[in-house]
C-alpha cells in the first residue's frame, strides 16, 4: 500500500537533515571545536526568534542576507498570502510549513504532492516568490538614512597599517575578488599573512572577528614567518590595547589547505571552505597563488579549456564572497609584457617594469580590484627617485578598482610585518 504523501515527504526531510549533519572530523586541524552545522543553524534560528528585545529582531529581519535566508525556514501562516483557500488547505494537508519547502519543489512535484492543477502550482510558486521580494525596493533617501542597511558594502578589512589603509580607503572590500600581483620577493605573501592576522581583530580595529583560510598551490605554508608576525603583533598594532592582542589565539584561527591541481582546488573551494564559511569560522580566503594551478596543467593549444576553468573558478569564488561577505585575495604571478597594449588590456597602465599579471583578460574580468606590488631598484633609491630608507623599499599600486583612483604608496617588510612609508 503506498505511503501517505505527507509521511513520505516527512521521511524525505528527515533523510535530508541526517545527510546535512556534517562535521569537520578528519580534516587534520587540531585545537578547533567541531560543532555540527545543523546545531549552529538551529541555535541561530532560536536566537533570532527569542533573544531580540522589542522590535530589534524585526528591524534586522530583511536587512541582512543571513536573516532573509532564515525567513525561508520559518513556519508560515499561509492565510497571510493571497492564495486560494483550496491551495492553503492543500499546503496544510501536505504538511508544508515553510517557504523553503515550497521553493525546493518544482511545479510538477507540487502538483503530485498536493494534488493541484498546473495553474494552481504555478500561482503558488509566484505568490511565494513575491512574498520574499516584498519591500526590497528602497529609495536613495532610505539608504542614506539607514546607514547600516548595506554596512558590508562600506566596511573594509584593514591591512594593519594606516598608510596602506589610506591608500585603499579603509582596506580590502568584503565582497569581491582582490588580486595581489607582482614579481618574486615583492612582498605578496607578507601582505597576505598580515591580512590573515588582521581579520581576527575586533571590528573596531579593522578586523572581522573571524579566522582565515590560506590555500597553498605551490610552496609550503610559511609557518615560521607567521609565528614571527604573531610574536610581533604588539609592535605592529600599537593602536590595539595589549590585552586585546593577548586574548586572540591567532594560530588556531588560520586554516591551511594545499591544492596542487585543479581537482583538489575545486573540491577545496566548493566543499571544505564552504563548510567553514557556513559555520562562521572564517571570513577571509587567501589563494597563493592562482596562476600556479594553470601553469603546468594547460599547453598553448588548450586556451579554450583554460578559459572555461578560469570562468568556473572565478564564478565560484564570487559566489562564496557574496554569500558570506568574505573577501577573497588571490596572489598572482607576472609575465613579461610584450607591449603597452597588453599591459593596458590587463589594467596595468604602463610597462615600466615590463611585466603584466598572468592569466590574461579572462581572469582580469572576474576581479573587483587589482593591486600591483614591486621592488624599487637600488638605483632609484640612491638617485632619490624614492627617498632614502633603510632596507628594501617596495611599492603597492592600485591598477584598477571601481572605488579608487590609480595611486601608489611605498612600504617595507620588517620583522614585525608590512609597514607603509609616509
Amino acid at each position: 500500500m503506498p505511503a501517505h504523501p505527507p509521511r513520505a515527504a516527512n521521511r524525505g526531510r528527515r533523510r535530508t537533515l541526517a545527510a546535512n549533519r556534517v562535521s569537520l572530523e578528519g580534516w587534520g586541524w587540531s585545537g578547533v571545536p567541531c560543532t555540527p552545522l545543523w546545531e549552529l543553524e538551529a541555535h541561530a534560528q532560536k536566537e533570532w526568534l527569542g533573544s531580540q528585545p522589542g522590535n530589534e529582531g524585526r528591524a534586522r529581519f530583511g536587512r541582512s542576507p543571513a536573516f532573509r535566508a532564515r525567513a525561508l525556514l520559518q513556519e508560515m501562516d499561509w492565510e497571510q498570502l493571497e492564495l486560494n483557500p483550496r491551495v492553503v488547505a492543500a499546503l496544510r494537508k501536505a504538511d508544508i510549513k515553510s517557504i523553503k519547502e515550497v521553493l525546493n519543489l518544482s511545479g510538477a512535484d507540487l502538483q503530485r504532492l498536493m494534488k493541484l492543477s498546473s495553474a494552481d502550482a504555478e500561482c503558488l510558486l509566484k505568490t511565494v516568490s513575491r512574498s520574499l521580494r516584498r519591500n526590497c525596493m528602497l529609495t536613495a533617501l532610505q539608504l542614506y538614512q539607514d546607514k547600516d542597511h548595506f554596512a558590508s558594502q562600506h566596511q573594509k578589512l584593514s591591512l594593519g597599517c594606516s598608510v596602506l589603509d589610506n591608500l585603499l580607503k579603509g582596506g580590502i572590500p568584503l565582497v569581491g575578488i582582490t588580486e595581489l600581483a607582482g614579481e618574486s620577493s615583492a612582498g605578496k605573501t607578507q601582505i597576505s599573512l598580515q591580512l590573515c592576522l588582521c581579520v581576527q581583530y575586533p571590528y573596531k580595529y579593522g578586523g572581522l572577528e573571524s579566522g582565515a583560510v590560506y590555500i597553498c598551490t605551490e610552496d609550503a605554508f610559511p609557518s615560521k614567518r607567521l609565528q614571527q608576525l604573531i610574536d610581533q603583533q604588539h609592535k605592529l598594532r600599537a593602536d590595539v590595547p595589549p590585552e586585546v592582542i593577548q586574548k586572540i589565539r591567532f594560530g588556531n584561527n588560520i586554516f591551511v589547505e594545499h591544492a596542487a591541481d585543479l581537482d583538489t582546488f575545486h573540491n577545496c573551494i566548493t566543499k571544505r571552505i564552504s563548510l567553514l564559511l557556513k559555520r562562521g569560522m572564517v571570513r577571509l580566503v587567501v589563494i597563493d597563488s592562482i596562476a600556479a594551478l594553470f601553469r603546468c596543467e594547460f599547453g598553448a593549444s588548450d586556451s579554450v579549456l583554460k578559459a572555461r576553468y578560469l570562468q568556473m573558478f572565478g564564478a565560484q569564488l564570487h559566489s562564496l564572497s557574496t554569500r558570506f561577505s568574505t573577501p577573497v585575495v588571490c596572489i598572482n604571478q607576472v609575465t613579461d609584457a610584450v607591449g603597452e597594449s597588453e599591459a593596458a588590456q590587463c589594467g596595468c597602465g604602463s610597462v615600466d617594469n615590463k611585466v603584466t599579471p598572468a592569466l590574461g583578460i579572462t581572469w582580469a574580468n572576474h576581479l573587483l580590484m587589482r593591486l600591483m606590488v614591486s621592488r624599487v631598484s637600488q638605483r632609484d633609491q640612491l638617485s632619490g627617485a624614492v627617498f632614502h630608507h633603510a632596507g628594501t623599499v617596495r611599492t603597492l599600486r592600485v591598477a584598477f578598482a571601481p572605488h579608487l583612483p590609480p595611486s601608489f604608496c611605498c612600504y617595507t617588510v620588517e620583522l614585525e610585518g608590512v609597514k607603509g612609508i609616509k
